[in-house]
């Protein structure tokens, strides 16, 4: 059996807003962009250069899910975005405005600072060691 993961809903606000964060500030591609019907739209993104992970921006449309918007995890790290050149990336991203929680620090793993997206969601940001 040959099975993956290959897409994961992050709820948000607005549909426009979320891609202009993801495509601007992150710097990832729109993969897909489709109207469903007058209230919905089938919103795919992912990192430059992956080749599979990719996230569905789900607009909320219930109370319960608006109260998700911006933590999905209960405060928790949620995403995990690995790249070939922390300090590059944590200049850039800086400098598109995006919130760090804290200076990069060294772990056995590799270099990893935590930011949040335009809604609070926490993201581990991670040069393998």
């Amino acid at each position: 059996m040959n099975r993956q993961i290959v897409q994961l809903a992050l709820v948000v606000r607005d549909y426009d807003e979320a891609i202009e964060f993801f495509v601007e500030k992150l710097d990832f591609d729109l993969i897909e962009d489709t109207r469903l019907n007058s209230e919905k739209r089938w919103v795919v993104v992912r990192p430059k250069g992956s080749p599979s992970l990719s996230l569905l921006l789900a607009k909320a449309s219930t109370p319960e899910q608006l109260k998700a918007i911006g933590n999905q995890t209960g405060g928790r790290v949620f995403l995990f975005l690995y790249t070939d050149d922390l300090w590059r990336d944590h200049k850039t991203m800086k400098s598109r405005g995006i919130h760090f929680l804290e200076e990069p620090r060294n772990e056995p793993y590799g270099t990893v600072v935590v930011f949040e997206d335009l809604y609070g969601n926490k993201w581990d940001m991670i040069q393998p060691a």
